[in-house]
């Protein structure tokens, strides 16, 4: 068996790329037993009646983002087969190979894929669960993987990606824990990845934030829960552009949304009252009032720029929110 390079925007049937790089022709999943790879294949048009939900061109404050539905077509999906190789894909040292159906097979149904690039799971939410029809159409839980692009990738097809008409309101759903810190570490400087070592750091760096940041929302979620408040993030398509804006912390029963970062420095906070500016134009009827959440208080002169834009500052100290709770002012 050859092992060539994949070719970044070229299109390829079932046949070529199973014979080069192993997998089953028939799974949406194929993970290959004789290359380092797991395919994923997207038919967005094709699959959303069947519950199939993919997002092939998103785009938040953390950059691209593809949302990929696991295998499973009838009842809940669980993370086994296909799914666990998606979500263990690090763990095994695997590449995670997105394909998006383009067009068919001369003279044939068989489908046409078109290679968008390499990705791997978001660190810091790996996956979402979200309820879709099964192909009896009853409803089910289905899982929905978050990938972020590992260099560079071809964009899809711009008829394939679904229009979300509308803002809404997600609920918070439980993701698998991220890998920890040493694991990805010594991953990220093995000889094969080539990685130097300012990178190496900068990643490290970036997911601590990143999980810092995560795990500052999930406590402050817990306090507005256990206080009887209803939480949701907001959900924002941008007309006219393939892009979404999903923000961190929603609280329907006070009408006010919130920002977190995972520290309390300038670039941080600048960054937060930019995104939450940016929000508010699409949400109707507007919050009540806007906050940043931040891990410890800032310093004074930051305090002083949150303030003078009419922003609120929620922060944690010593295992207590202060600053909350917010009133509008």
């Amino acid at each position: 068996m050859t092992d060539p390079e994949f070719e970044l925007g070229r299109v390829y049937d079932r046949d070529e790329i199973h014979s080069n790089w192993g997998g089953s022709r028939y799974s949406g999943i194929a993970h290959s037993r004789t290359t380092p790879n797991v395919m994923i294949f997207s038919d967005p048009a094709k699959g959303r009646p069947y519950g199939y939900i993919d997002d092939l061109a998103l785009y938040d404050d953390e950059g691209p983002l593809v949302r990929y539905t696991g295998e499973g077509r009838v009842g809940d999906q669980i993370l086994a087969k296909g799914n666990a190789a998606i979500l263990n894909h690090r763990e095994d040292r695997r590449a995670i190979r997105l394909f998006e159906a383009v067009g068919y097979v001369n003279g044939s149904s068989a489908r046409l894929h078109k290679y968008l690039g390499e990705y791997g799971l978001d660190l810091s939410n790996t996956h979402i669960y979200a309820e879709a029809p099964d192909e009896n159409g009853d409803l089910r839980k289905v899982i929905v993987f978050q990938l972020r692009p590992v260099g560079a990738t071809a964009e899809p097809s711009i008829e394939m990606v679904p229009v979300m008409p509308g803002i809404t309101y997600t609920d918070f759903h439980e993701a698998a824990e991220p890998e920890p810190i040493e694991v990805l570490a010594s991953k990220l400087v093995e000889p094969e990845n080539n990685a130097a070592s300012a990178f190496v750091r900068k990643a490290i760096e970036e997911t601590m934030v990143r999980r810092r940041e995560a795990e500052l929302v999930d406590r402050f979620r817990a306090l507005l829960e256990a206080d009887g408040h209803e939480v949701k993030r907001c959900q924002i398509p941008i007309p006219g552009l393939n892009a979404m804006l999903l923000s961190d912390v929603f609280d329907v029963s006070d009408n006010v949304l919130y920002e977190a970062k995972g520290q309390a420095d300038r670039n941080s906070i600048r960054l937060a009252i930019g995104q939450l500016f940016d929000y508010r134009r699409y949400i109707d009827p507007s919050p009540a009032a806007l906050a940043i959440l931040l891990p410890e208080a800032p310093h004074d002169d930051l305090k002083r720029l949150i303030e003078s834009v009419g922003l609120e500052l929620v922060h944690e100290e010593e295992g207590r929110f202060v600053g909350w709770p917010v009133k509008a002012r």
